[in-house]
Order: structure tokens, then C-alpha cells, then sequence
């Protein structure tokens, strides 16, 4: 992980049976974030900036990173489950909860589950929901460098790009990558990225205050479904950021920041 100033620690903990990684860092009132398909990208820009207001606590799912494998969790739903057992064993009740992508869709499963669990939810460019207009990307019919790479409207203007993208990935990123799409693979593959039944089951969040961000250039889960997700969580409210792909957290690091921290203050 990039480390910056070097703001967060770095643990194995016991959760739900389970040695779990987890990365904590930051004050203030906690915000679990749940990563991608790919795993974590580092400690980033944005971590830092809400680290200022919140303790963050980024878990590496089983199957990912350091995290011990589970061989019953064969999908989304299960691993929901497994979570909701985790956050018990955390004494995270009541945390804010964070996921992008992959993550975004497990947060919204596990929301789903347990609503009044948790304080607020944020969905960033979620997958799970099939979108009614174009095709969630297939990250199995190319490596992970180049689907990193499409996730992105404009990699250049990006900073961070190279920290989490390098033009030349060493031997351990490269194994972490593929340790990780086969995990994805393992839990999201059949139907792909998607679960038919998480519309009708997201009308549970009708007292969670929910947010939605999404990049209008999404090249990976298309900008309609975004709609869907707004559409099926009463109340929910919608970020759609222009010149923007699928990670806004890392592409507008600032604007992404200053509408978390807006959401989470209200």
C-alpha cells in the first residue's frame, strides 16, 4: 500500500471466524469502506482527506489480499452475511458504510440485510444491478491492467493513476490482481456482476439515507444503472460527476471528497 504520511495501520484480525485484513486510520466517527473487484488500491488521496473526519476501516474481503478464503461464501449474498457477523465482532454497529464497485454492491446487499445497522450508506459506482441500457464490462476477456485502464475517462489528468496502475506492475501486485478476479469470478460470474432479484430487495433502505455517485463516463457498469439504484431506495439522492469514469473516488479525488463529507455531515 502507499503509505503518504503513513496516516493508518495495518492488522490481521479475528472477524467471523476469519483472520481478516484490515487497514484503520483516521478520528472521528467510523466509516467502513468496501473495495472493488481488484481489491484495495492503496491508502489514497481521498482516504486521507476523510480520514480528517471519520476512522476509516478498510477490510479486505475473504479471498482477497490477506484475508483467509471461505469456501462456502459462493456469492454476493453470502458474503454479505459473513460481514454482517464481522461487523458484530468489530463493535461497528452504527457505522457509516462505504463501498465502491463490487464493494458498492455488496454494501447494498449487506444494507439490505440489516438496514438499521448502519448510520449512512454510499454507493459509488456500484455494480449488482443489471443496467437497462448497455453491458457491465467483462474484466475476464482482458488483464487487470487493462481493465483498470478503461475504468478511467482520462487517465492522464489522473495523479493517482500510476500509483494504482503502474506502467510495469511487480510480481506481487500482478499475483494480488489475479488472486483477486479469481475471487470476483468465483462470486459474481453466473449471472455476471449482477443479481436479479437486489432492485426489489433495496426498497428496505427507505429509512437509511443513502448516496449515489457515479461517473457520467462509467465505461465499466453503465451511467443507466444508476437510475435503477436511485429509482429502487426511496430517498436516496444521486451524484452524477461529468468528464468522470468508474472511479470518481480516485479520478475526482476533490469533487468525490466534498460530497461524501457533505452527505455524511447532514
Amino acid at each position: 500500500m502507499a503509505t503518504g504520511a503513513q496516516a493508518w495501520t495495518e492488522q490481521l484480525v479475528e472477524a467471523a471466524g476469519v483472520n481478516l485484513q484490515l487497514v484503520k486510520g483516521g478520528s472521528g466517527p467510523p466509516l467502513i469502506i468496501l473495495h472493488g473487484e481488484l481489491g484495495h488500491h492503496g491508502w489514497l488521496r481521498c482516504h486521507q482527506a476523510l480520514s480528517r473526519d471519520y476512522t476509516l476501516y478498510l477490510p479486505s474481503h475473504p479471498g482477497f489480499g490477506a484475508t483467509e478464503r471461505q469456501d462456502w461464501i459462493m456469492n454476493m449474498r453470502d458474503m454479505a452475511g459473513w460481514y454482517l457477523e464481522a461487523i458484530d465482532d468489530l463493535d461497528l454497529s452504527g457505522a457509516n458504510l462505504m463501498g465502491f464497485s463490487l464493494g458498492g454492491w455488496l454494501a447494498a446487499e449487506m444494507a439490505a440485510m440489516s438496514p438499521d445497522l448502519f448510520n449512512k450508506l454510499v454507493l459509488v459506482s456500484p455494480a449488482g444491478i443489471k443496467p437497462p441500457e448497455g453491458e457491465i464490462y467483462d474484466m475476464f476477456l482482458v488483464v487487470a491492467k487493462e481493465f483498470l485502464t478503461a475504468g478511467f475517462h482520462d487517465t492522464s489528468a489522473t495523479p493517482e493513476f500510476l500509483e494504482i496502475c503502474p506502467d510495469e506492475p511487480d510480481s506481487e501486485l500482478a499475483e494480488a490482481w489475479e488472486v483477486a478476479r479469481e475471487e470476483a469470478c468465483r462470486l459474481s460470474w453466473r449471472p455476471y456482476m449482477h443479481y436479479a432479484g437486489l432492485p426489489n430487495l433495496l426498497h428496505r433502505l427507505k429509512r437509511l439515507p443513502t448516496k449515489i455517485v457515479w461517473g457520467e463516463d462509467d465505461a465499466i457498469v453503465p451511467v443507466s444503472a444508476s437510475q435503477v439504484f436511485h429509482q429502487s431506495i426511496p430517498g436516496s439522492t444521486l451524484a452524477l460527476l461529468d468528464n468522470c469514469g468508474h472511479h470518481p473516488h480516485v479520478e475526482k479525488a476533490d469533487e468525490f471528497v466534498a460530497i461524501v463529507k457533505d452527505f455524511l455531515s447532514s
